[in-house]
């Protein structure tokens, strides 16, 4: 494929990284934060009337509860949490450590918060409606980094391990869709080998001026 467009498993236990955060799956007990960090990231909240945000992630908060509970055997929703010694003023926050008592000395360890730094979603797909299973296809969604923890390596990890997966569930190969517009995603996208599949265009790009979507895919 033509990159021109570009411009210039189930991990049941925390899997802790030299970068100082761990990938695992969302668990129920994330669902207030997950929708906290799904709405910051994808609602910024700009241009809309003040009550319409609480709706909006209401709404993502009742969609993701119901893919979590589903049991879907090829669908999975991984997090990737930060120790932070210090916690960011819009951090999403887990846990807190309190002081303790360690080798019989009296070391005051400052509160260490874990802090929701990243989370994607992975589940199968047709191309169409009537495929047969066989012909699914492994999709990436709503991946998401919390912008204090961009350009970490948050996002690749959480690729890194969606790709990991999809091998697991038996594929060789793994898609999602970027908006044309999103040239940070774009570029993160090509840079950890995905190409351009097919532009996915619609009425209301060129009548409302929308971006287009563009649909990518990586051989694994």
């Amino acid at each position: 494929m033509n990159p021109s467009f570009f411009p210039s498993t189930s991990h049941h236990q925390a899997t802790p990284d030299s970068s100082g955060f761990s990938v695992r799956v969302a668990a129920s007990k994330d669902l207030a934060l997950l929708a906290d960090l799904l709405a910051l990231s994808f609602h910024s909240g700009e241009g809309f009337v003040d009550w319409l945000y609480p709706v909006l992630r209401l709404g993502i908060y009742e969609d993701l509860k119901n893919r979590l509970r589903s049991g879907s055997e090829h669908y999975t929703c991984l997090v990737v949490e930060m120790r932070c010694l210090v916690s960011p003023a819009n951090s999403l926050r887990i846990n807190s450590v309190e002081p303790s008592i360690e080798d019989g000395t009296d070391k005051y360890r400052s509160n260490r918060v874990e802090c929701l730094a990243g989370t994607v979603e992975m589940a199968l797909r047709s191309r169409l409606p009537w495929q047969i299973p066989s012909l699914d296809y492994p999709y990436l969604s709503n991946l998401a980094v919390h912008p204090e923890y961009r350009r970490q390596g948050v996002a690749q990890e959480l690729l890194s391990n969606c790709e990991k997966t999809a091998r697991e569930w038996g594929f060789d190969e793994i898609y999602l869709h970027v908006l044309e517009n999103n040239h940070a995603a774009r570029q993160l996208y090509y840079q950890a080998g995905y190409r351009l599949e097919q532009v996915d265009g619609h009425w209301s790009n060129w009548l409302l001026g929308q971006p287009r979507r563009l649909f990518l895919r990586k051989q694994l």
